[in-house]
């Protein structure tokens, strides 16, 4: 329940002003797609931590490309 909240926000972004701005992440997937990954993954509180350093990177000198969020060790 309480990754669905910190999800919700973001599904909206998605929805709605991002296809206003247009396609400009570097990465694949998006940055804000990653970070719904990464909570779906790995809980809110992380989740979000990698979420908020891979936006960091988001930039003309960051990095750029394939970057999935990394599975847990099961």
């Amino acid at each position: 329940m309480l990754k669905k909240i910190f999800i919700f926000p973001i599904r909206v972004y998605q929805a709605t002003l991002s296809p206003l701005l247009g396609s400009g992440c570097r990465h694949v997937p998006s940055c804000s797609q990653y970070t719904v990954e990464a909570i779906q993954e790995w809980g809110v509180i992380k989740g979000i931590w990698m979420g908020s350093k891979r936006i960091a990177r988001c930039h003309p000198w960051g990095t750029s490309g394939f970057d999935p969020v990394p599975k847990k060790d099961k």
